[in-house]
């Protein structure tokens, strides 16, 4: 019996990592894909090349430069990364406008031209900087959108599920998680400023220290 496809959005942060990790756990053929979406470094996808080669998959990158028409301090880089602070209510100008939407879509074609119905996302509304596009209601609204809009849903009778296996759980349970499925975490990457090292100031970078902490866990990333 052939092994059910999953596509799964590696960006290569510490979400994505240990979702894929999870999905191939659970024995999908998992197509891993990425988006160069003209983020100000390139950081996070030499670590989403690098988690995908470890894990011998499929891997597509597809290249859309949001900067132009997504206004963010990750597409521009005349805007500043806000200082990380997780006790702030306002959502960050890291937020990068309908982002996920965008992925998700793109996602869905993919999942249907391979014929994958089970599409992974690693978000999560728990620890989180309170996008808009990491809720659970969002999620489902994308994958009833995408059972309207894709021939498989509709004519063949294969909707397509969209798993966000941690939406509701914290970024240490995820490491935990991580940890017991072998997760190599000094592969991934979640400082938003890029460089040779971890800023540890920024909104992701803070939220992966804290995590850790938590857990009880060493991230061979923030030593």
């Amino acid at each position: 019996m052939k092994a059910k496809k999953a596509v799964v959005l590696l960006s290569g942060g510490l979400d994505s990592q240990i979702t894929l990790q999870l999905a191939l756990s659970q024995h999908y053929d998992v197509f891993a894909l990425s988006f160069d979406y003209g983020q100000r470094h390139a950081r996070e996808m030499d670590a989403a090349i690098a988690i995908a080669q470890k894990a011998g998959i499929n891997h597509q990158i597809v290249t859309m430069k949001l900067g132009g028409i997504a206004k963010s301090s990750l597409t521009q880089s005349d805007i500043a990364v806000e200082a990380g602070d997780l006790e702030k209510s306002s959502i960050p100008n890291t937020y990068v406008p309908a982002r996920n939407m965008i992925f998700l879509s793109v996602a869905a074609s993919f999942a249907e031209s391979v014929g994958a119905q089970d599409i992974f996302i690693g978000v999560s509304e728990v620890d989180y900087s309170g996008y808009v596009d990491c809720r659970e209601s969002f999620i489902d609204a994308m994958e009833a959108a995408i059972n309207q809009g894709t021939v498989c849903a509709v004519e063949e009778n294969r909707p397509i599920k969209i798993h966000a296996p941690f939406i509701h759980q914290t970024k240490k349970e995820e490491i935990l998680l991580g940890q017991q499925l072998s997760v190599d975490f000094s592969l991934s990457w979640s400082c938003y400023l890029g460089g040779d090292k971890p800023c540890k100031q920024c909104d992701s970078c803070l939220l992966r220290m804290k995590a850790f902490k938590e857990a009880g866990v060493i991230d061979p990333s923030y030593l």
